[in-house]
């Protein structure tokens, strides 16, 4: 599956939001997507997140893995500027949250997730959904767009096969075929940072797999954001992804090159169990010893 690209259908400078001045986190210009330093997340006595510090650079393909509850989700909510952090700093696209208008920076940011999808009102077409995205909203409503951002949309859905459906309610599609919808809007505004929370939960067999190819394809073009997938399964990390962070208890297990991460020794300590894993053309799998 190619890319839709820069250029191709989408102007950039179009985005309605202007973007903020940069800041540095260090004394000199931050190079990567995200930088967090120290970062933690409490709320009331719980603690979600203690002290991740964690970098992504330009071209990076990353899997977040841990238990339920490990701070995955709210690690995602912080790096797609949704969330500030109670200790630390948290650097994502050249700003520092808590000293940008983060509704300028989400523009720049591509995010798929179930809660985002729960906003999407129940008989919205699939192309309103998409197109939706330039103006960062979940319903159309009377808003009017152009069509260079109704081409854009187009294109986005061909891309991931579901042009077909684009004059179908959002609501009356398979849960594959919204999680193709979803990860198409989360590219239409051609972001810098692309974030994907469980894509393939809730997927059958097929629709798994159609997926996994889907986002290994889009991971080995060169025109792709950064990317940063959560997952709980290894079977559902998609082939030339090349980084990995678990987690555990808010915490990071280890974070790296995806080879030296997903092993059995971090495997198994991220989720307290003795496994025993295989790697097999890139496809990663794991069962508990016996």
């Amino acid at each position: 599956m190619a890319l839709v690209k820069r250029g191709d259908t989408f102007d950039p400078g179009r985005v309605r939001l202007a973007l903020g001045a940069p800041f540095s986190l260090v004394s000199t210009a931050m190079n990567d997507v995200l930088e967090l330093a120290g970062v933690s997340v409490v709320r009331g006595s719980k603690t979600l997140l203690d002290g991740v510090d964690w970098q992504v650079k330009e071209g990076e393909r990353w899997v977040i893995m841990g238990p339920n509850g490990a701070g995955k989700t709210t690690l995602l909510q912080i790096a797609g500027a949704r969330m500030h952090p109670t200790r630390g700093v948290a650097g994502i696209l050249d700003e520092v949250m808590g000293a940008v208008d983060v509704f300028e920076l989400r523009p720049r940011i591509g995010l798929a997730s179930a809660s985002l999808a729960a906003q999407i009102p129940e008989h919205e077409t699939v192309l309103n959904v998409v197109v939706t995205a330039s103006y960062g909203v979940t319903g159309r409503w009377r808003e009017q767009y152009e069509k260079l951002d109704v081409r854009r949309a187009f294109h986005l859905l061909d891309a991931w096969g579901m042009s077909t459906f684009m004059n179908r309610p959002f609501a009356t599609l398979s849960e594959g075929e919204r999680k193709r919808v979803q990860i198409a809007r989360a590219l239409m505004t051609d972001p810098e940072l692309l974030l994907l929370d469980e894509p393939a939960a809730g997927l059958d067999l097929a629709g798994r797999e159609d997926l996994i190819r889907r986002l290994s394809e889009l991971a080995a073009d060169e025109e792709s954001p950064a990317i940063v997938l959560v997952t709980h399964h290894l079977e559902e990390v998609p082939p030339g992804f090349t980084h990995a962070m678990l987690m555990r208890d808010g915490g990071v297990v280890s974070a790296g090159a995806i080879a030296d991460v997903l092993v059995e020794e971090h495997l198994s300590n991220a989720f307290d169990l003795p496994l025993e894993v295989t790697n097999r053309d890139g496809r990663y799998s794991a069962v508990a010893r016996t």
